[in-house]
């Protein structure tokens, strides 16, 4: 399985953008599709988390009502659009997948088998 995420850039504070992670491989075989990030200086954390089985989501608190997770299962491709974006969203953003029955941290990541490469999201305040 491969991650292949892409979307980021510049946006001034109150923008949006719509992140994309695009998996190649045995994306059947997978249950748990998120998005992580990580700023400078500061620890990885869980942004948004989507559990196939049940459809369970996860939000950070910090964007709860402006970030949206959705899985395209035709596209096999997981999105995170980001509205009202402001200075401490800044980050790289990674997406990360689990397989069925891995037991993973959708608040850190720990525990996910496959990660992306990051793309960078820059907020201007």
């Amino acid at each position: 399985v491969q991650l292949q995420a892409s979307g980021g850039g510049l946006v001034h504070a109150g923008g949006s953008l719509r992140l994309s992670c695009a998996v190649s491989g045995r994306a059947f075989s997978l249950n748990g599709m998120g998005w992580f990030r990580q700023a400078p200086g500061k620890r990885r954390e869980g942004v948004a988390c989507l559990r196939t089985t049940d459809g369970y989501i996860y939000y950070a608190d910090s964007v709860k009502g402006r970030f949206t997770i959705s899985r395209d299962n035709a596209k096999d491709t997981v999105y995170l659009q980001m509205n009202s974006l402001n200075f401490e969203d800044t980050a790289v953003y990674y997406c990360a997948a689990a397989r069925y029955y891995s037991d993973y941290d959708p608040r850190s990541g720990r525990g996910m088998d496959y990660w992306g490469k990051g793309t960078q999201v820059t907020v201007s305040s």
